[in-house]
């Protein structure tokens, strides 16, 4: 990791991250699909690779991004975005949980948690009871709670530095889709034909929290002298945040 390899020789000048961003094209690591045939001109090499997506059930529909940056195409943060942060920014007290705590199918079960923090020290809790205080280690960059059992409710962390609180973030439990939340990154807009207003849109339930797994499909129209630029996103951003497996950024 690259962060190991900085921590243990000082005299290295700094970091390269690919990428920043999601990109259009090159839908790595998702290219395992029907698109993965145009790497083949021998007819034999394609034809078994044929077969092979066939017999792996890889999604026919392409791909269309690179999904490996620390923020998507929409401008939204992943989860290793907090990760970078607790590095670069020592001085900043953050906090942030992952994976989010919505599932139904995994009550009882091992489901680990891990967090970034600029903190030193995090304590967990999951309904108010403490899963325990931990002690970031040399060459650790994130907290782990790898035993945690999946219960709904709320999960919260509390982090210290030097021994003061630092930072704290929850994950809650929803309940299904039920409000469409729109909010404007500006109150007014230049009418000079080039000025833009970025508007998130949340699928929440009926108190207002983000539904995570949510797979509405939303329509959107606009009426006056403006047009739509959308972009799409997915939360969790896509990267493999639905699953129990959890955070593989390091």
């Amino acid at each position: 990791m690259e962060f190991k390899g900085l921590d243990e020789s000082p005299y290295t000048m700094g970091e390269f991250v690919w990428t920043g961003f999601d990109y259009l094209g090159e839908p790595t690591p998702y290219n395992a699909d029907a698109t993965n045939l145009l790497n083949y001109s021998n007819p034999a090499d394609r034809e078994k690779a044929t077969q092979e997506l066939a017999a792996l059930g890889k999604i026919r529909v392409p791909s269309r991004s690179s999904y490996f940056g620390i923020i998507d195409l929409a401008g939204f943060p992943k989860d290793r975005y907090y990760l970078y942060q607790a590095r670069w920014r020592p001085d900043l007290p953050m906090a942030h949980i992952l994976p989010h705590w919505n599932w139904p199918d995994r009550v009882g079960q091992v489901t680990p948690v891990h967090v970034y923090s600029s903190g030193d020290e995090a304590e967990l809790f999951l309904n108010g009871k403490s899963l325990g205080r931990k002690k970031r280690g040399p060459l650790e960059y994130r907290f782990r709670w790898n035993d945690a059992v999946y219960q709904p409710g709320e999960l919260k962390v509390v982090t210290y530095k030097a021994g003061k609180k630092w930072a704290e973030d929850v994950q809650r439990t929803t309940g299904p889709a039920a409000k469409l939340l729109l909010a404007a990154d500006r109150a007014t807009v230049r009418a000079d034909g080039s000025d833009l207003a970025f508007v998130t849109v949340t699928v929440a339930d009926k108190d207002g929290l983000l539904v995570p797994r949510s797979k509405n499909a939303l329509k959107f129209t606009l009426s006056g002298p403006g047009r739509s630029l959308l972009r799409a996103r997915r939360f969790p951003p896509a990267r493999s945040r639905d699953r129990a497996a959890l955070p593989q950024s390091r």
